[in-house]
């Protein structure tokens, strides 16, 4: 067996650990820091607790807080802009999965050396990056150890660059920052950290490995166990760590082993109607599994028993069925809308996104079971 396992070199976990920014700071990120955030972060009050061990350790800093979900090319460049203006030694990302994309293409092209167009894509992107710092406040993503950037290009259109250049040099995952998080935002947001462990699990990519996989199960087994806790109680600690570090090690797991149809469906539905993407994910995620229960069966059996542990004795534990079951009921009852027409999907709009979904070559490659136009159609009239 030959495969890469590439991640973030220094994860910095547990409530209050973004107050290590006063001692690692200066020696990773040097005097001039661009702060990537968004309006969220600003309108929350959270920014003051970067800012403030910052300011201890006596560096300046430079806020970019316009990052929108599903930051167009427009405004990755203007943080590239003002980060180059002020003259950055080093990024950090702050907020939710956009806001830690944005700073890893602030960190890479700041130089003006490569255009992002030419970074587009596997392994296109160039050096030289700035050192660079991810803090999420949102358990989903993963973005703080994963060498992936997504990018609106066009109206409907999303383009990833991917590289290990931006795999960052370290990441704080602090429980207390994600306490604030509305209940449907936990809920979207964890099951988008769901989706990544069990693509990551079934994913037909020459790089899927042992550890990818082991990561894998243990994710969405501490994703299962504390989701529910985290959208009911937002201050429990524990709980909002767990899903940290669930959705991290999902990170682990898809940032080696990439995701696939999931996420490919998922795009064109976030870029056309400005859905959330765990949101779009969640959506899409029984119609797709169902899909390929003929090449993963096998697959979601294993993963039935490491999400649901109490079921080991039972002799449906072994059904992969139970698996689409048990988290169709579970994002049911974490109140999160179950069909797209609950969203405002038209029916009559599902053979352009099938059409959209089809240029997602980089993901859907990575599918258990290969789809043509029709079986994406077909998929998405499910999902409605």
């Amino acid at each position: 067996m030959s495969f890469t396992f590439s991640t973030t070199p220094t994860l910095r976990c547990g409530a209050g650990s973004i107050d290590d920014l006063e001692t690692m700071a200066p020696g990773l990120l040097g005097k001039r820091v661009a702060l990537v955030t968004d309006p969220g972060i600003v309108a929350a009050g959270l920014l003051e607790r970067a800012l403030a061990p910052l300011a201890r350790a006596g560096i300046e800093v430079s806020v970019f807080d316009a990052v929108v979900a599903d930051p167009p090319q427009e405004v990755v460049l203007s943080a590239v802009s003002s980060a180059r203006a002020f003259g950055a030694s080093g990024v950090i990302g702050f907020g939710g999965g956009s806001a830690m994309d944005v700073a890893k293409l602030v960190a890479l092209l700041i130089s003006g050396e490569h255009p992002i167009e030419s970074a587009f894509g596997v392994g296109n992107a160039r050096g030289p990056r700035l050192p660079l710092v991810l803090i999420p406040t949102t358990a989903g993503t993963g973005s703080e150890v994963t060498p992936i950037s997504i990018v609106t290009t066009g109206e409907h259109e999303k383009k990833g660059i991917v590289s290990p250049l931006l795999i960052p040099d370290a990441a704080i995952l602090d429980a207390a920052l994600t306490t604030g998080l509305p209940p449907h935002v936990s809920a979207a947001t964890g099951v988008d950290a769901m989706v990544h462990a069990i693509e990551a699990y079934t994913s037909v990519n020459a790089n899927n490995n042992p550890i990818s996989k082991s990561l894998a199960r243990e994710a969405l087994r501490l994703l299962v166990a504390n989701i529910e806790r985290a959208v009911a109680h937002g201050s429990d600690l524990d709980a909002r760590q767990n899903m940290l570090i669930g959705a991290c090690l999902a990170g682990q797991a898809f940032a080696n082993s990439p995701v696939g149809a999931v996420h490919a469906l998922a795009y064109p539905l976030g870029t056309r109607y400005k859905l959330p993407h765990g949101l779009t994910n969640a959506l899409m995620l029984e119609a797709v599994m169902r899909f390929n229960m003929p090449a993963a069966s096998s697959e979601y059996a294993e993963l039935s028993v490491a999400a649901f542990p109490a079921r080991v004795a039972d002799v449906c534990a072994h059904d992969a069925n139970r698996l689409i079951v048990d988290l169709k009921d579970l994002m049911q009852g974490l109140g999160l809308p179950s069909s797209l027409r609950e969203v405002g999907v038209p029916a009559e709009d599902i053979e352009s996104l099938a059409s959209d979904a089809m240029q997602q070559t980089r993901l859907l490659v990575n599918n258990p079971r290969p789809l043509d136009l029709q079986d994406i159609e077909n998929i998405y009239r499910a999902a409605w």
